[in-house]
């Protein structure tokens, strides 16, 4: 009905045609005008088939518009509801990731795996690859999660390339594949992860877990294992390599952007500290690993290496 109104309105000539009651009284006084508006309307009528094709195809494009701003309005509503609905999730899920509670966080996230957006990917991905660190997760559905978390991070930076997240967690989820694929596999992705770790630098720089991460990179070639670099020379012409000066400039770089943001990068900063034969810097960051407030079983576990490493300071001197 308010489509039909909306109609009658906008057609100028069915105004002109059936004008209404207060038309009709004002002409009573006049036959003259009467006349005149009957053989107008007449003449517009002309054959009552060819009328009623007029009214019909006149209508139609009024009627198309119509339809179109009825559809358009129920699509921006429904990607409106869409938009609301994906930052309701994503809220959910960070709540759970802060507070710990990895199962209930992946399965929240699994319900959506279907989904096309790129925010929401990246954290199934993280959910995913943290699901398969728990000690309850069997060998056979950790390596199952590990390829899992890899296929939903690829998805992301499918969905999306400017997404720092989604580059930092597929070269994450790429250097967990390499455990189970050997160690071409493993050295041959490793130039991948490095050049994901810098594209989400360089995406956002005041990330700092990305500048750890690209330390941790450069910390791991620089103490290669002889046989390893030998088995790397064999396969590549030119293989990965780093130093510790360079792994320690991101670990400081870290440090600097979000400083004691993780008791991994406290921990490393000693350890590489360590490498480079400075005992008393590394005395110095290796404390305040072990004194980092342990909040999760990872920073349990470095609080207790930094305490062995800083016993082993006491005992050599």
């Amino acid at each position: 009905m308010a489509l039909a109104a909306r109609l009658w309105r906008f057609l100028p000539w069915a105004r002109g045609i059936f004008p209404g009651p207060w038309l009709s009284r004002g002409a009573a006084g006049s036959r003259g005008l009467c006349r005149t508006w009957r053989l107008r309307g007449s003449e517009v009528m002309g054959n009552l088939g060819t009328f009623k094709r007029s009214l019909l195809f006149s209508a139609l494009p009024y009627l198309g518009f119509e339809a179109y701003q009825v559809f358009s309005q129920a699509a921006v509503v429904h990607a409106t509801a869409k938009v609301f609905r994906v930052e309701e999730i994503l809220e959910q899920a960070d709540y759970l990731y802060e507070s710990g509670e990895t199962e209930k966080l992946y399965q929240l996230l699994t319900q959506y795996k279907e989904s096309e957006d790129a925010e929401l990917l990246w954290r199934l991905a993280r959910a995913s690859r943290d699901t398969a660190q728990l000690s309850g997760t069997s060998e056979e559905e950790k390596k199952l999660l590990v390829y899992e978390a890899l296929e939903y991070a690829k998805r992301a930076l499918e969905k999306n390339g400017s997404s720092f997240a989604a580059h930092k967690w597929y070269a994450i989820c790429i250097s967990d594949v390499g455990d189970y694929e050997g160690i071409k596999a493993k050295i041959a992705n490793a130039y991948i992860i490095k050049e994901h770790f810098e594209k989400a630098i360089e995406l956002n720089p005041k990330d700092a877990t990305s500048i750890h991460l690209m330390g941790i990179w450069c910390y791991t070639f620089a103490e290669m294992p002889w046989y390893q670099r030998r088995i790397a020379k064999m396969l590549f012409a030119a293989p990965p390599s780093s130093t510790y000066e360079e792994a320690l400039g991101y670990f400081h770089r870290a440090e600097q952007v979000d400083p004691n943001f993780y008791s991994k990068n406290l921990l490393l900063l000693g350890k590489t500290y360590l490498k480079l034969h400075n005992k008393k810097l590394a005395a110095f960051w290796l404390m305040k690993a072990k004194d980092y407030p342990a909040h999760t079983e990872e920073d349990k576990q470095i609080q207790t290496e930094a305490a062995q490493l800083l016993t082993g300071f006491t005992d050599k001197n």
